[in-house]
């Protein structure tokens, strides 16, 4: 039995220096473009789905309002349990 890999074609906008990188990156590795960006889109698509949803809690602040000295990257660390 003959297995074939269906394939669809299609266009994304990536940023110029983003797809300089990557073209140069597939030459120094001996690679197609194309299989370069398969390679890392499947990677990336099983990390997320290996992550699972993440339950998200607004943290409060004890209802005194707003906390003037939290930036807000410490805001989203603590809404996500992340280390600050």
């Amino acid at each position: 039995m003959t297995l074939y890999t269906l394939i669809m074609k299609t266009t994304i906008d990536l940023p110029d220096a983003l797809a300089a990188e990557a073209k140069a990156l597939a030459v120094t590795q001996r690679t197609t473009l194309r299989e370069l960006v398969v390679e890392a889109l499947r990677t990336e698509v099983r990390r997320r789905q290996s992550i699972g949803p993440v339950d998200f809690v607004f943290p409060t602040m004890s209802g005194h309002g707003l906390v003037a000295d939290l930036a807000p990257s410490d805001a989203i660390a603590r809404s996500y349990g992340l280390p600050e």
